[in-house]
C-alpha cells in the first residue's frame, strides 16, 4: 500500500512509522506540515497515497485532503480525549496509565471515527522520554491495526458521539500553570512540573534576573537550600532547592528576545555562566562551561546504595560484569561529556570483568556529537573539531578493548556517532521499537568515528555505502536483519535495564566465553595489521576538518537550522535537512 505521512517534524515516531512500515512492505513517502497546506497537498498529488496518516499534527490537515483521502491522525490521548496537551494533562494529573488513539480525520479536532487505540503507563520520566517510548510503542501498535484494518476493507470505524465514549475537553497548558511556586511547592510538585515540559515548551522561570526555560529535572537526596536558591553545579546541570529538597536541572534556552545569540537548549551551567553574578557571591574563577560562583560538585561513578542524586555516567558491578551506564539530554555528546565518557570507561577496564555492559539506560543510547553546544560556542568549526576528536578517542578506547567482552545495549534510538560508538562494541543489543540512523549525509558530513572500519565490518561494503547515502531511518527489526544489531530485547522501556542484566548473566557464565576474548584479540590484530586504525581515523578526520573550517560548508547552515528548529529548504525530510 502506498502511505503518505504527513508529520509536524521528522521526530522519534515518525522515523518509527516510517521504518515499521516499510519493513511490512508499504511504499511510504514523508511531508512536513510545518512547511504549510499547500506543501501537504502536493505531496498528495505526488505520491497519490492510498491512505494519508498523520503522527500527532500541531496543526490540521488542508479540509480537501481529508475530504478526498482517508487520513488516519495518532493522538495523544484515549478515545473522547481532544485538546493539544494531552500528554502533559497526564503527567500533571499523575494519570497511572493513558493512551492513544488513531481516528479519522474530520473538521473538528480529535473528534474524528476511532479506527485503533491502545494504552500506555504514565512512568516517572520526562515527557519527551515518555513519547519516544512507551507513547511510541503504544502509538505504532495502534498504528499497524488501523492500516491492517484499512487495508481489510471490512472494518467500520467507531464514532465518539458513541455514548460509551466520554469526551473530555483539555486546554492548552500555559506557563502560568506550569509556572514553579519554589517557597511553596514540594520537591515532587516541581519534579513533575518539569517532567512535564521537558523537551517542549520547558518551564519559564528567572535566574539572576533572566528569564530562562527549564529543561529536564531530576531529585536530589542530600543538598538543601533557601526555597528557589541555586546549590551547586554538576556536568553541566544546575542544583535549585525547594522547599523540602533539591533538584537537579540538566539544560537551560533562554529566551528568544533575551538577546542571547544562542536561544535554545544547551547545559544549564554553560547558560549560567553568561550570567552577571548576583550580588556578594564569591567563589573561584569559572570558565565559559559553569558559573564561578556555584561550586562544582562531583558525582562518584559508584553511587552508593540508596542514592537518588543525579549523574548522567555510572558504573556499577554484579560478579563478572561490569555496567558503564549513560544518559545525555537528547542523546548529544559534547566534548566535555566525551572526555568524561573516556574516563569512566577507562576506569571500568581497571576492573575485574570479563564482561562489560556499555549503555542500557532506557531512551537514547547516543546521536554522537552535541550540535546545539557547537552551535552556542564562539568558534563553531573549532568546536566541532575538538568534539569530533574526543568522541573519536571514546570509540577508539571501545575498539581497542580485547581483554573483555563489550556488549553495547541500545534502550532507545541511535543516529551517526552514536551507532559507531556501538558498532564499536563486540556485541549490540536493542531494544526493539529504537529507530537507528546509521549516516551523517543530513548533516552535510562525511562522518567519523570510525565508521569506515567498524560499519563494513558489520554489513559489509554495499550494504554500507547505501546506508550512509540514502539516510534513512532503520528499525531495530531491519538493523538485525542486516546485521547491525546483533540481539534484539522484546521488553518496554521501563523494564530493559532489568532484562539486559538477566541476558548478560548467560553471556557472563558461558564456558566458551575466555575463547571468544581470545579470538577477538586475535582478529583486532589482524586488523591492525592489513590496516591500522590511525588511517581509518586519519582519512576520515580529513573530509571532516574541510567541512568544519569551510565556512562554506553545508554543514554549517544545516546545523544552524537544526539547532534553532527553522525549516529546511525541502518539505519532505527524507530528501534534504533532518537530525543528525
Amino acid at each position: 500500500m502506498d502511505i503518505l505521512l504527513v508529520a509536524s517534524a521528522f521526530n522519534s515516531l515518525s522515523q518509527r512509522l516510517y521504518a515499521e512500515l516499510s519493513d511490512l512492505g508499504h511504499g511510504v513517502d514523508v511531508v512536513l506540515a510545518s512547511h504549510g497546506p499547500d506543501a501537504v497537498r502536493a505531496a498528495v498529488r505526488e505520491a497519490r497515497p492510498e491512505l494519508v496518516v498523520a503522527p500527532m499534527l500541531k496543526t490540521a490537515l488542508p479540509e480537501d485532503v481529508w475530504q478526498e483521502h482517508t487520513c488516519l491522525v495518532v493522538h495523544p490521548g484515549p478515545p473522547g480525549d481532544r485538546g493539544p496537551s494531552s500528554l502533559d494533562w497526564a503527567i500533571t494529573e499523575k494519570a497511572p496509565a493513558w493512551g492513544v488513539t488513531v481516528l479519522q480525520a474530520q473538521a473538528a479536532m480529535d473528534a474524528g471515527d476511532v479506527w485503533a487505540e491502545g494504552t500506555f503507563p504514565v512512568v516517572p520520566v520526562g515527557k519527551s522520554d515518555l513519547y519516544r517510548n512507551e507513547v511510541s510503542d503504544a502509538a505504532t501498535a495502534a498504528v499497524l491495526l488501523a492500516v491492517r484494518r484499512f487495508a481489510d476493507g471490512s472494518f467500520k470505524p467507531k464514532p465518539q458521539s458513541d455514548p460509551a465514549i466520554p469526551v473530555v475537553w483539555r486546554d492548552l497548558v500555559r506557563q502560568e500553570q506550569r509556572r514553579i511556586d519554589w517557597e511553596n511547592d514540594s520537591t515532587a510538585t516541581v519534579l513533575r512540573k518539569l517532567r512535564g515540559a521537558d523537551s517542549q515548551p520547558g518551564v519559564l522561570d528567572e535566574i539572576c534576573g533572566q528569564e530562562v526555560y527549564l529543561h529536564g529535572g531530576h531529585p536530589e537526596d542530600l543538598l538543601h537550600g533557601h526555597p528557589g536558591e541555586l546549590l551547586a553545579t554538576r556536568s553541566g546541570a544546575v542544583c535549585r532547592a525547594t522547599r523540602d529538597g533539591a533538584v537537579w536541572i540538566p539544560e537551560l534556552r533562554p529566551r528568544k528576545n533575551s538577546g542571547d545569540p544562542a536561544p535554545f537548549r544547551r547545559p544549564a551551567a554553560s547558560v549560567l555562566a553568561t550570567f552577571p553574578a548576583p550580588p556578594g557571591t564569591r567563589g573561584v574563577p569559572g570558565s565559559s562551561d559553569r558559573p564561578h560562583w556555584l561550586p562544582e560538585i562531583a558525582a562518584s561513578l559508584s553511587l552508593p546504595p540508596g542514592r537518588t542524586t543525579w549523574s548522567d555516567i555510572r558504573y556499577r558491578q554484579q560478579g563478572d560484569v561490569g555496567f558503564l551506564t549513560f544518559s545525555f539530554p537528547g542523546g548529544a555528546m559534547s566534548t566535555n561529556h566525551c572526555r568524561r565518557m573516556l574516563a569512566a570507561y577507562r576506569y571500568a577496564l581497571t576492573r575485574p570483568t570479563s564482561v562489560l555492559v556499555l549503555g542500557g539506560a532506557r531512551d537514547f543510547f547516543s546521536n554522537g556529537i552535541h550540535l546545539n553546544v557547537i552551535e552556542a560556542s564562539g568558534d563553531p568549526a573549532g568546536e566541532s573539531w575538538s568534539n569530533l576528536n574526543a568522541m573519536n578517542d571514546l570509540v577508539e578506547a571501545v575498539l581497542r578493548t580485547t581483554d573483555r567482552l563489550v556488549v553495547a545495549a541500545l534502550g532507545g534510538n541511535a543516529a551517526a556517532g552514536g551507532v559507531m560508538l556501538a558498532l564499536a562494541a563486540d556485541e549490540v543489543w536493542c531494544r526493539t521499537g529504537s529507530v537507528l540512523n546509521a549516516h551523517y549525509r543530513r548533516m552535510g558530513l562525511f562522518g567519523s568515528e570510525y565508521w569506515t572500519y567498524s560499519l563494513p565490518r558489520r554489513v559489509g561494503a554495499e550494504t554500507a555505502e547505501r546506508l550512509t547515502t540514502e539516510a534513512l531511518p532503520m528499525s531495530a527489526a531491519t538493523a538485525q536483519r542486516i546485521g547491525l544489531v546483533d540481539r534484539l530485547v522484546p521488553v518496554p522501556a521501563q523494564r530493559f535495564a532489568t532484562e539486559v542484566e538477566r541476558l548478560i548473566a548467560d553471556v557472563a557464565q558461558d564456558p566458551h566465553l575466555t575463547r571468544r576474548i581470545t579470538a577477538k584479540a586475535t582478529a583486532r590484530h589482524a586488523d591492525e595489521l592489513q590496516r591500522p586504525l590511525a588511517e581509518y581515523r586519519r582519512d576520515e578526520l580529513t573530509r571532516m576538518r574541510a567541512a568544519f573550517f569551510d565556512p562554506r560548508a553545508p554543514y554549517h547552515a544545516l546545523r544552524s537550522a537544526f539547532v534553532r528548529k527553522q525549516p529546511s529548504d525541502s518539505a519532505n525530510p527524507l530528501a534534504t535537512g533532518g537530525a543528525c
